[in-house]
């Protein structure tokens, strides 16, 4: 990063810290973990992800309850803080960045509302804008929780990964599972390279979201689930092949009961909330 004189070191990973001193905890490749930086002025933390296209400074964005609104701090490869604004709606989950081919919204950063069903774009001044909703069901521990972009070469190949977290006395128990529907099922279902994936926190089901003059939202995933959805969905295009193991229950259901067989939960594993990591990529 130009403007601090250093970078943030690929393949790290950077965890929120939600015991005092709040902030975020570096993880090196070699698997060192290194305070990193102080956020002042929150409650907690609840949201992460990297600037990838430089509107925000090509820095790190957290987000974090304060005073009843929400802080998004900016965070540069030397661990100095930056409020971009302390004032944007009570949202959290899995925040993502905004391709700058995304229609008026692109390099804004993408927040969804479990509360209302809203899909926010946080822009480096600060200011919110209303995407549209997610036409989902809303409420605390169900509505949209995740968002991720798809990226460029999917419909070739790859998948979507989303944590189920498992979660005692939920009425969205959970398995404890990394979630995938693959790019052959989401190509079928309308889902193209560039657009706006986010999916709900119970069951998760799921909206596309393309934005170009106009920005169009549309259910691709919407049949109940046992599943517990958290923090990032992370989009990869052309991934190594594996077979996969058979589908369960409490994985992504598709909508209209079509193309099941695209769906796998591929790795049982214990989630500490999926929100907490952002790992920063070779460029």
């Amino acid at each position: 990063m130009a403007s601090a004189g250093c970078d943030f070191a690929p393949d790290d990973v950077y965890v929120l810290r939600l015991h005092q001193p709040i902030g975020v905890t570096r993880v090196t490749a070699a698997g060192v973990a290194q305070p990193f930086a102080k956020v002042a002025g929150v409650d907690s933390l609840n949201g992460i992800a990297f600037d990838t296209t430089g509107r925000f400074g090509s820095r790190l964005l957290v987000s974090g309850p304060s005073h009843g609104k929400v802080a998004i701090v900016a965070i540069d490869c030397r661990g100095a803080t930056q409020v971009v604004t302390g004032a944007a709606p009570v949202l959290e989950g899995g925040l993502a960045v905004a391709p700058a081919q995304f229609g008026d919204y692109g390099g804004a950063l993408i927040a969804p509302d479990e509360l209302s069903g809203k899909i926010y774009a946080i822009g480096p001044d600060g200011t919110t804008r209303t995407i549209g909703d997610s036409g989902l069901p809303t409420g605390g521990d169900i509505g949209v929780e995740g968002a991720g972009f798809v990226p460029a070469g999917f419909s070739r190949g790859g998948g979507a990964y989303y944590a189920d977290r498992a979660t005692t006395g939920n009425p969205h128990p959970g398995t404890d599972s990394v979630l995938r529907l693959d790019a052959t099922v989401l190509t079928r279902l309308g889902v193209r390279d560039g657009d706006l994936l986010v999916a709900t926190e119970g069951g998760a089901s799921m909206v596309d979201v393309r934005c170009e003059q106009t920005c169009h939202v549309s259910t691709v995933v919407d049949a109940p689930s046992v599943a517990h959805g958290e923090g990032h969905v992370v989009v990869v295009a052309n991934p190594a092949r594996v077979s996969p193991p058979p589908a369960e229950a409490g994985g992504f259901r598709l909508g209209s009961g079509a193309l099941a067989a695209g769906l796998a939960v591929l790795v049982l594993l214990a989630l500490v909330g999926g929100a907490a990591v952002a790992v920063a990529r070779r460029r």
